[in-house]
């Protein structure tokens, strides 16, 4: 800490060391705020900015020390680092106060030394380049484990979905009407090879007897509309029923032949109809 004489008034400094710098140290120089036994408040303190190729200065804040002094400590960072060693100085500064009292600092010479120097020795490992450095694995047993737990929870959910979803429809093949009618249509359907299911009577019948248990009685063509009041969720195919009601009379009683009838198409879509009102 000494006194250095410039324009204004010397200020009172404590320097950084001049020597041993490199790239990214940071400096920081003290300066007294006081004059003539008063306190001083500094009414600009230095800006933040970049000085120059080598120096960046940062904000500059105020310290107490412990004797009560106050100091304006202004920090400078080295941002470049140069081929060979060299001199820079921390700028010469003007500090203006509240009190009209302007302080000087003058500027401060460092040494600044370069990250390698120019040329290497060439001796054992002390090489111009050398070989990349191999990176350790990392431990993923940990993680493979985890990983493994995962997908074991995974596949237990999903086998326990799809038995589930097994379950349910074996249940309902056998619980719900058109389900069940479904079903023999199929059978037959393996069991007469290349004929149609339209003139299989079978086949009738068992469309019949899902319309009667969806119903909880006989229908008929004439009773249809009734069935549609207590089942609503088939009133979509009610030309669909009419239709297949007329077909079948025809088929049974009127004693002559009928157009092809997809009986299977509209079982699957009356059996479509009946999961939408089982759920």
């Amino acid at each position: 800490m000494k006194p250095l004489g410039s324009a204004g008034t010397p200020a009172i400094i404590e320097q950084p060391r001049s020597f041993g710098h490199m790239l990214g140290d940071v400096l920081t120089q003290r300066v007294l705020l006081e004059h003539a036994g008063r306190s001083l408040e500094p009414a600009a303190p230095p800006a933040a900015d970049r000085v120059g190729l080598w120096l960046e200065r940062r904000p500059a804040h105020i310290e107490t020390d412990g004797e009560g002094q106050r100091w304006l400590a202004i920090d400078y960072q080295i941002i470049n680092a140069p081929r060979a060693l060299m001199s820079v100085p921390l700028p010469a500064l003007t500090i203006a106060t509240n009190s009209g009292v302007t302080l000087a600092v003058p500027a401060w010479p460092i040494s600044i030394g370069p990250l390698t120097p120019e040329a290497v020795f060439g001796q054992g490992e002390l090489q111009p380049l050398r070989p990349d450095r191999p990176v350790a694995a990392l431990p993923t047993a940990n993680v493979q484990r985890q990983f493994l737990a995962a997908l074991a929870a995974l596949g237990a959910v999903l086998l326990t979905w799809l038995g589930w979803w097994a379950w349910r429809n074996a249940r309902e093949a056998h619980r719900l009407p058109f389900a069940r009618a479904r079903q023999e249509l199929k059978h037959l359907q393996r069991a007469h090879r290349g004929q149609p299911l339209g003139a299989i009577p079978d086949a009738w019948l068992a469309m019949h007897r899902a319309l009667n248990a969806t119903a909880g009685r006989v229908v008929h063509q004439a009773s249809l509309p009734r069935l549609l009041v207590e089942a609503p969720h088939l009133r979509p195919l009610a030309e669909r029923l009419e239709d297949f009601y007329r077909q079948s009379a025809a088929r049974f009683f009127a004693d002559r032949p009928t157009a092809p009838y997809e009986l299977l198409e509209l079982c699957r879509e009356l059996r479509q109809a009946e999961q939408r009102h089982a759920r």
